[in-house]
């Protein structure tokens, strides 16, 4: 151990006397690692946001739509078509569910109220839809059964859509023009936040009823949000709608499905795999810092060798043995690389937290195994990259390095 010590001083002492030279050679290192930490910080930050999105959505909650599937066998299927009697028979069939709402969604409509005017998102949606999305109601009520049965023209505001048409706290009972309809508005949304950029604020709720009058061409591709019983019984409520909406649509074993259910897990799993093939292209180029860097850290510690072959001819002479040679350049690479994988983790931390400072940036989080990861690999590139030059001293005959000028 206090050989391993001396030769760190000595080869501390050997990148001071070369600082300038030292770092250059790490900089590839230090763009590797640093490389790493932030593409590490950034995906793990997107999965934990996307997570609580998703837990925001509500932990059992699903969702049904018409879709056609690709290839040849989805261009035979015919026309593609899930409507009301589909979804009420789903409500009235498939135990594992608590609770479905129909889902008619238009994502720009125009909204008018006096001289203010914006575009929103629409959904026309059954009573059941708050709970079911764990919106909370910040003023006023949710609309009833009884307005959705009756079609009546009443709609709930997101926070974003009642300060943007400047309604304030008295927005409830006020009335507001919805592509040219008139609607009362009976209640205000609590502030939801943003997904990706995206205002989940600018929200208008309507009685789905409602919303297939203005748009019945949505009647034969009706759209539906559910939820499960709970959060063990979402692989049920899955597999009851889909053999149910199978058998209603009449489609053979060797057909496939002319609808999707998405459940939370599968939009999560989804997400991650994309974030993994991200991270696995990422790391390709940061393998190219790395070969750099390691490179870089041969070639200064040949140099080295070669700069210091009478003090290794010296040294041999008066007793020092190969291995204590060998072991001395393989402690000062792997320093170099240390130092290196050291300002990589400082520069990572401070970029993820400037990162983390923008609006529009999640909450960047660099775990401690990428920490680790980071130390690891600048430690495994100085010992691979240093062996060369190592053992190339090691080997030197004693007399020749003497004499070498």
């Amino acid at each position: 151990m206090r050989i391993a010590l001396a030769n760190m001083g000595n080869a501390f002492e050997q990148i001071w006397a070369h600082r300038l030279r030292s770092m250059l050679t790490v900089l590839g290192i230090v763009i590797a690692v640093t490389s790493t930490l932030t593409v590490v910080g950034v995906v793990q930050g997107f999965t934990r946001y996307v997570a609580e999105f998703l837990q925001g959505l509500g932990t059992n909650a699903m969702w049904v739509w018409p879709e056609r599937p690709a290839g040849e066998a989805g261009r035979r299927l015919g026309r593609i078509a899930m409507d009301e009697r589909d979804l009420v028979a789903i409500g009235q069939n498939c135990p594992a569910l608590r609770r479905l709402s129909p889902l008619v969604r238009s994502p720009a409509v125009l909204v008018q109220s006096g001289r203010e005017e914006m575009r929103a998102a629409l959904e026309g949606v059954s009573a059941d839809y708050l709970t079911i999305r764990n919106f909370d109601v910040a003023s006023g009520r949710p609309f009833s059964v009884v307005d959705v049965e009756e079609r009546r023209a009443v709609c709930m505001l997101g926070r974003e859509v009642a300060r943007k048409l400047e309604l304030g706290d008295d927005a409830v009972g006020r009335s507001l023009l919805i592509e040219g309809r008139r609607f009362s508005v009976v209640g205000v949304l609590s502030e939801k936040g943003s997904f990706l950029g995206n205002s989940q604020d600018e929200l208008i709720l309507i009685p789905y009823t409602m919303a297939l009058k203005m748009y019945p061409a949505q009647l034969r591709r009706l759209a539906a949000t559910a939820q499960a019983t709970s959060e063990k019984a979402v692989p049920e409520a899955r597999a009851q709608i889909v053999n149910l909406l199978r058998r209603r649509h009449r489609l053979d074993a060797n057909q496939p499905n002319d609808f999707n259910v998405r459940t939370q897990d599968e939009i999560l799993d989804a997400f991650n795999s994309m974030s993994l093939v991200a991270t696995a292209v990422l790391a390709g180029i940061v393998g190219v810092s790395l070969l750099v860097g390691g490179i870089g850290v041969m070639n200064v510690m040949l140099v080295s060798v070669t700069e210091r072959t009478r003090e290794i001819g010296l040294r041999k002479a008066v007793g020092a043995r190969r291995r204590d040679i060998l072991l001395q350049f393989l402690i000062e690479a792997v320093s170099l690389s240390l130092l290196g994988g050291s300002a990589g983790v400082a520069l990572g931390y401070g970029l993820c937290s400037l990162a983390s400072l923008h609006p529009q940036m999640v909450d960047v989080v660099i775990p401690l195994w990428a920490v680790a990861l980071g130390f690891g690999v600048s430690t495994m590139t100085g010992v691979v990259f240093g062996l060369v030059p190592a053992i190339k001293a090691s080997l030197l005959n004693p007399i020749d390095a003497l004499r070498h000028e």
